[in-house]
């Protein structure tokens, strides 16, 4: 899928994790209707526009401009949003001229931003990224407070969300709209050619790694949503004493954690190369999550042969994609990148998030079901997708991401005492 324009920042033709952009088809619906939009403060005009951001209690309809959007996605999201984002710049030349898209990783993602913000130069407008990359820039305050924007931009955003979304999006601190979900994992995805009985308890793996060293593999966290959902689905696995707290709660899942890293394969910096490692058999067993398991099957980059197991009584760790804005940009740059971020929400828009299974299911507002996804979605997970997904789902419970600040200490603390020493 081609993007919309070619980005000043670079372009990339594969997600951060390495995944090729995938083509989703149907009929896109037209935009939603404008409304008055609040405009933003407190922060240096982005250098794109003459026009200082306004205060809070400003209104505007619209830019006093079309302008353009410079989205960098840290996440992988264009390959569930970028169709949406398509119909968006062609129902809405009021508010853009035009959009470019390009990819990053979600490491990068907080020192790109801060130097563009200190050299008074933003020229990201909107950034799509999971919760690595929003943590990241919450800690560092880098994302607007959008808070005073929703009820111009997103009525009653909360109540729309499908429940285990509206947990998911308080993650965000208001500096972030949350744009699509899914309970992720951990799973555990195997060749069974080579893993003819999966292991399904934490000894179970830890035992299953000893006897086949250097064929269990994840990667590192910082970088990697099957990483980040292995690494936090431990403490419950455990039972550790406080699953949100990864400095004083998680004394199993460290000791654990220590114990598996003397058997477990390196840990790449991206999920796609876990996944190339199972292709080739160079590993025959891996962390992943419902979305991993599906479109990589789908894409033809790991065998559809492979197959995917749950741990007994698992509990769900949550993740997301937001849509968040640089402090810096001008007031018509926010007002485009918040009506492009209502945009995606709306029900129609949603169901093209179906995708390939990348995110599965992948809505995050509510009453969206599959019957409304493109046929090309439907054919897809009905091919590729495990119909044990949904009971998995509904039997078991769900848990969010830990927040921003616990998030980046984990990865630290992970970085630090398991991850350094391979």
């Amino acid at each position: 899928m081609s993007p919309t324009g070619t980005s000043p920042l670079g372009t990339s033709p594969s997600s951060p994790q390495g995944l090729p952009r995938r083509r989703v088809l149907g009929t896109l619906a037209t935009a939603v209707a404008a409304g008055p939009v609040l405009a933003a403060c407190g922060a240096p005009s982005s250098g794109n526009s003459d026009d200082k951001p306004a205060a809070p209690t400003a209104l505007a309809g619209k830019p006093s401009k079309p302008v353009t959007l410079n989205i960098l996605d840290v996440a992988g999201n264009l390959a569930l949003t970028q169709p949406i984002i398509d119909a968006f710049k062609a129902a809405n030349p009021g508010y853009v001229s035009k959009i470019t898209t390009t990819t990053g990783t979600a490491p990068e993602l907080a020192p790109k931003v801060q130097a563009q913000q200190q050299a008074g130069n933003v020229q990201i407008q909107l950034v799509l990224t999971g919760t690595d990359g929003l943590s990241a820039g919450i800690q560092k305050s880098l994302w607007y407070d959008l808070k005073p924007y929703y009820p111009a931009f997103f009525p009653d955003l909360m109540s729309n969300y499908q429940p285990s979304a509206a947990a998911m999006a308080t993650l965000a601190q208001d500096q972030g709209i949350e744009l699509v979900w899914y309970p992720s994992g951990p799973l555990l995805e195997y060749d069974p050619a080579k893993v003819p009985t999966p292991p399904t308890t934490t000894d179970a793996l830890l035992d299953w790694a000893k006897a086949n060293p250097g064929k269990f593999q994840y990667a590192q966290p910082r970088n990697s949503g099957p990483g980040r959902t292995f690494l936090m689905g431990l403490p419950y696995l455990l039972g550790d004493s406080d699953p949100t707290d990864p400095t004083n709660g998680w004394s199993k899942t460290w000791a654990y954690l220590t114990e598996l890293n003397k058997y477990a394969a390196a840990y790449p910096s991206k999920t796609s190369a876990t996944m190339t490692n199972i292709a080739q058999g160079t590993t025959h067993l891996m962390a992943s999550t419902t979305g991993w398991y599906i479109n990589p099957r789908a894409l033809g980059t790991v065998p559809k042969s492979m197959r995917v197991t749950k741990f007994d009584s698992m509990t769900w760790v949550s993740d997301a994609q937001y849509g968040v804005i640089p402090k810096g940009v001008s007031n018509d740059e926010l007002i485009a990148a918040m009506k492009l971020l209502a945009f995606i929400l709306t029900p129609e828009q949603q169901a093209v998030t179906y995708d390939q299974g990348y995110f599965y299911p992948g809505p995050a507002v509510k009453d969206v079901s599959i019957t409304q996804a493109p046929a090309a979605s439907r054919a897809t997970l009905a091919k590729y997708g495990d119909p044990r997904f949904d009971s998995w789902i509904s039997g078991n419970p769900i848990k969010n991401s830990l927040p921003a600040t616990a998030q980046v200490t984990a990865f630290d603390l992970w970085d630090k005492r398991i991850g350094s020493t391979k």
